[in-house]
């Protein structure tokens, strides 16, 4: 039996730990339960499976593993917490049927992190540790925080949980539109992360962007006449399209512009530009549906310079009327460039406080560069260089914290 390294044994639980989280929330009812049973499979497999190997289900493997470890723990702890754990072990063994609209753990686990209850910062913190499987550490790094801040907020949030009873299911129909945006942030930001991730040796987490797409899914069926969560998995599905060109062999960022097009995966394409002409129909505009079709637009060019920016800029224009912000005006501004000219752009830009948003220095850099003030753009750099070391490529300013829809905006150049 050849001998599994730990770091595919990290690797594999790292991809199931959500899943498994999900499904032990499911049968003991106990967020903190859960986590920590998971941990002790992990460490069961980190002992075993380098002489025994990868067991033949891995992601079974771990949640029977659990499971039992989960069970053994509630019935040492029984004399201490009799009612609590009684109730837990009785659960366990007697799991009701499923009657949700969608049988999927995981998606029933986002509604519970997304439950209004909990401030929408903490909502995405949350599903991202639960569901994703970001550290602790991580998703301080995302949201610009320490690592004891986050520990707290995380600790807080699955009390409140626990305390006020949030159930574990997929909310009514007639409750599905007010938890609707926080979902869609949530799904978002998990894809955002993996398409550049805040920490680790890689730029790209595939498996966080494949998660995040595979839920983006599983919401459309749930919610397949409401437009903007079509939106949003055509704009996952379009961007993920460009992956196989955006990186170097020596893994650097390959920007939009100098992609080698015939590597862009054409079924994610074809998939995501059908979704687009679909949400035209329906004629209920929203943020994810203009990104969408903002990238639809990219992906139709053969080449960067029979881009139609024309276009682009019009939906740039509906999107800053409906999501009205500095990012998007950043954004704006550079098919500004591409139609009015550098200069045009640069009048905007100028005009925008991202002062603390590395990808504002480096558009004011191109913009300066376009327009031959050189000295004036080597300090642009350098100032989007110190921006960019300062914040961990920083995220969109607020939309962790302020329940806006976040706007995706690396994509658009990457």
């Amino acid at each position: 039996m050849p001998a599994v390294p730990t770091s595919e044994i990290g690797h594999v639980f790292r991809k199931e730990y959500g899943r498994a989280v999900a499904v032990l929330v499911r049968v003991f009812g106990d967020i903190d339960l859960a986590e920590e049973a998971v941990q002790d499979a992990f460490t069961v497999a980190i002992e075993r499976w380098p002489s025994t190997g990868l067991p033949p289900s891995p992601a079974g493997w771990i949640i029977t593993t659990a499971r039992n470890r989960a069970i053994d723990r509630l019935r040492r702890e029984a004399s201490r917490e009799d009612r609590h754990t009684q109730a837990a072990l009785i659960h366990a063994a007697h799991e009701p049927a499923e009657e949700d609209v969608i049988p999927d753990d995981r998606l029933r686990l986002i509604f519970t992190c997304c439950h209004p209850a909990l401030a929408s910062g903490i909502q995405v913190a949350l599903t991202l540790r639960l569901l994703g499987g970001l550290t602790t550490a991580e998703i301080a790094r995302a949201f610009l925080v320490p690592e004891t801040t986050m520990a707290q907020r995380l600790v807080r949030a699955k009390g409140k949980i626990r305390d006020a009873r949030i159930p574990y299911r997929v909310p009514s129909e007639a409750d599905l539109p007010t938890r609707l945006r926080a979902v869609t942030a949530v799904i978002y930001l998990i894809f955002n992360e993996g398409y550049t991730a805040s920490s680790g040796e890689r730029l790209v987490r595939e498996d966080l962007c494949t998660e995040a797409i595979r839920l983006g899914r599983l919401l459309a069926e749930l919610m397949p006449h409401e437009p903007e969560v079509m939106g949003l998995l055509a704009l996952l599905l379009l961007i993920e399209s460009r992956r196989p060109a955006r990186l170097t062999s020596e893994g650097g960022l390959v920007l939009l512009a100098d992609q080698d097009r015939d590597r862009w995966n054409r079924v994610l394409i074809a998939e995501g530009q059908a979704i687009v002409r679909q949400c035209l129909r329906l004629n209920q505009p929203g943020p994810y549906q203009i990104q969408a079709a903002i990238n639809a637009v990219h992906s139709d060019a053969p080449t960067a310079a029979d881009t139609d920016w024309r276009q682009i800029l019009q939906l740039y224009n509906q999107l800053l009327t409906l999501a009205p912000g500095p990012v998007v005006a950043l954004n704006r501004a550079v098919a500004v460039a591409e139609v009015e000219g550098a200069d045009a752009a640069l009048t905007l830009v100028d005009g925008l406080d991202l002062d603390r948003y590395y990808l504002f220095h480096a558009i004011r850099a191109d913009l300066l560069r376009r327009l031959g003030r050189n000295a004036e753009a080597a300090l642009a750099y350098d100032a989007g260089d110190r921006a960019n070391r300062e914040h961990d490529r920083a995220r969109v300013p607020s939309a962790q914290t302020s329940g806006a829809q976040p706007t995706l905006t690396l994509a658009f150049h990457s």
